[in-house]
């Protein structure tokens, strides 16, 4: 490993000081820092920026490709839940990723997914009881207990919930919370579980409960959920219980940026500067633990070098020494990639997605543009022949859930605001279990976008009349092994021609592979049928007061 030095305005996060002078590197270490008072330099050194909740698997990227669009950003270490591959392949998925992380110089702290299947009302393709967990922690170099979406479970005093918990307790290791919506003495009660983060508030109000609770929140602007505008005061008046994370960054936009771009926004409004990279540099290290460096001798170099402290334009990345990055590209090398998959599913007939009348009113699933959160709503069904259609004026689309493992009928619901005037979308990549989800203006077009993706076991489909385009995710249906940045493209592509549609979803298949994650109210569809999370019990389409 090559010894150097790299000089600049040394930013010192830890002590709030900046100076002139030069980080001298010996075996990927920094072994001394020279302070050069009266020195000028037109560049600032200062610790990397950590994604502290991200799952890669949505970025459709593997690790190592991850790796080299993130690292370009001035990323230099994530902390990353595997439960996407986990609900796919157990285990197997989980040592897939480590795996393949292991041959990057991109510092990634993997988390052992508590709750795989996410709930008991869908069909995974895995199972990770509390036994495997701890098999995960002894064996396998786990950071943490991933995000504990089992509310009721954690409320109720569940056995295999709280035996998770108390496994990631005996280690010392942090354990991570995902409770949207919870509030007063529930939310209490949930902390009391020894359950230390939650990134999913989506008002100050809700995060300020889980603050007072003694819980840290995990500021969440990604590519579907967005909470950076109702969060951001919390700089201010919580800066060392803050971190920033994506939870899901899809390829074409972790092209255009990462963390470096809620640094810099968060600058040009004002805040202190030394609390916004705090808050992006510091307080994951110290809650989980990690082995990054913060700029200190005797650290691993794990550093950034950027122009200003306004625009944050990274020069260079350096990853435990290792120059990964420079003048906004990357400097690391694709690795070869064995695909693993788990998908038994055989192609759909049109008719397997019609929906029968049996009444007048339906329950309608509203998704909202920049985030995870949906409402039901009760209209009226448009009938045609005995069978419900989209109603396209009224913008009801049909959305359907496929069983990827199973050979078994389609589920078939109804969706508000998706905006499609005609075609559909179809994707593997559907929170938790990963079924196909797809949703569209016409039968026959949402089962030609379901067959495409069958056809290539995994993938996102747009499908507009008897055109099709299919990106393939070879690696568990979740992820590509090609080039990040050729990925990044063929993705742009798709949801440009899934916009063209008619939706006027920021990110349309990101809004889509939410739709059946049951753990986030209110309604949403899983493989078995439709689901309230509010009640957290099945609810027929039909609508009978």
């Amino acid at each position: 490993m090559a010894n150097f030095s790299v000089s600049g305005n040394i930013v010192d996060v830890l002590h709030k000081t900046i100076f002139p002078g030069t980080v001298v590197i010996v075996d990927g270490k920094i072994q001394a820092i020279v302070r050069e008072e009266g020195k000028q330099y037109h560049q600032y050194l200062l610790p990397g920026f950590i994604d502290a909740h991200v799952h890669i698997e949505s970025s459709m990227l593997v690790p190592t490709e991850f790796a080299r669009l993130a690292t370009v950003h001035g990323t230099v270490a994530v902390v990353s839940d595997p439960h996407e591959i986990a609900n796919v392949l157990g285990l197997a998925g989980v040592r897939f990723m480590l795996a393949n992380a292991a041959q990057t110089p991109l510092k990634i702290a993997f988390g052992a997914p508590s709750c795989v299947p996410a709930t008991e009302f869908e069909t995974a393709g895995a199972k990770l009881t509390a036994r495997e967990i701890r098999e995960l922690f002894q064996q396998d170099g786990i950071s943490y207990l991933s995000e504990v979406m089992n509310v009721p479970g954690v409320l109720a005093g569940t056995t295999e919930v709280m035996a998770k918990i108390r496994i990631a307790q005996e280690f010392g290791l942090p354990v991570d919370g995902h409770a949207p919506g919870l509030r007063g003495e529930d939310v209490r009660s949930y902390a009391a579980a020894k359950i230390t983060t939650d990134h999913e508030c989506s008002t100050l109000a809700e995060a300020l409960d889980k603050l007072a609770v003694g819980m840290k929140i995990i500021i969440r602007e990604g590519s579907a959920a967005k909470n950076f505008e109702a969060l951001h005061s919390l700089i201010n008046s919580h800066p060392s219980q803050c971190m920033f994370g994506s939870d899901d960054k899809h390829p074409d936009d972790l092209v255009k940026g990462h963390i470096n771009e809620l640094v810099r926004s968060l600058v040009a409004l004002g805040y202190d500067v030394m609390k916004v990279l705090q808050i992006a540099c510091v307080n994951p290290v110290l809650h989980y633990n990690l082995n990054v460096g913060l700029l200190q001798v005797g650290d691993a170099a794990d550093l950034i070098v950027v122009n200003n402290l306004r625009e944050f334009e990274v020069l260079s990345t350096y990853c435990k020494g290792i120059l990964v990055a420079k003048a906004g590209k990357a400097l690391i090398s694709s690795v070869p990639v064995t695909p693993i998959n788990n998908f038994t599913a055989t192609e759909k007939q049109t008719t397997e997605f019609r929906i029968p009348a049996q009444g007048t009113t339906v329950r309608v699933i509203s998704a909202f543009d920049g985030q995870l959160m949906t409402e039901e709503k009760i209209l009226p069904a448009q009938i045609q022949n005995g069978e419900v259609i989209a109603d396209i004026e009224n913008d009801v689309l049909k959305i359907t859930v496929v069983n990827r493992y199973q050979n078994t009928p389609p589920a078939v619901a109804l969706i508000h605001n998706f905006g499609f005037k005609r075609g559909a979308i179809a994707s593997s990549v559907a929170h938790d279990s990963h079924n196909i989800v797809a949703v569209g203006a016409s039968d026959r077009e949402i089962c030609a976008a379901v067959n495409a993706v069958i056809r290539v076991q995994g993938g996102i489909a747009v499908v507009e009349g008897n055109s099709v385009q299919v990106l393939p995710l070879p690696v568990a249906g979740l992820m590509s092994a090609a080039d990040g940045y050729e990925v990044a493209k063929q993705y742009a592509h798709l949801d440009a021609w899934a916009k063209r549609l008619g939706t006027t979803l920021s990110a349309p298949f990101m809004t889509l592979a939410f739709m059946a994650l049951l753990v986030i109210p209110d309604l949403k569809l899983s493989d078995r049928g439709l689901f309230s999370g509010k009640d957290f019990k099945f609810v027929s389409l039909w609508f009978n007061p």
